[in-house]
């Protein structure tokens, strides 16, 4: 497992201390994958499925997490890919930034 997926399943475990109703799944390009659901955060499979997947670069995602960056905004200017369900992404953005 990446340095960068070890220490984003850190990061999104504090931040998602409450939990998350439903599963998405980041894929991080080069990277790996990181499943975040009701069981809380791990490291993923390429194989696992998701209600939404989101796809973002190792710098996109680093921004997202540390909040410099809004996962909205990221979305909107092409930084961030969103393949399945929207409202999901939209419950995981709030919780995130």
């Amino acid at each position: 497992m990446s340095e960068i997926i070890t220490a984003a399943v850190a990061a999104l475990s504090e931040k998602l201390s409450e939990g998350f109703d439903g599963t998405a799944k980041f894929a991080i390009d080069g990277e790996g994958a990181i499943m975040v659901d009701g069981s809380g955060v791990r490291a993923a499979d390429d194989a696992d499925e998701a209600d939404v997947t989101l796809s973002a670069d190792a710098d996109t995602f680093q921004e997202i997490l540390s909040g410099e960056l809004n996962p909205t905004s990221a979305f909107m200017g092409g930084r961030l890919r969103l393949d399945g369900d929207m409202g999901t992404a939209m419950r995981l953005g709030g919780l995130l930034g």
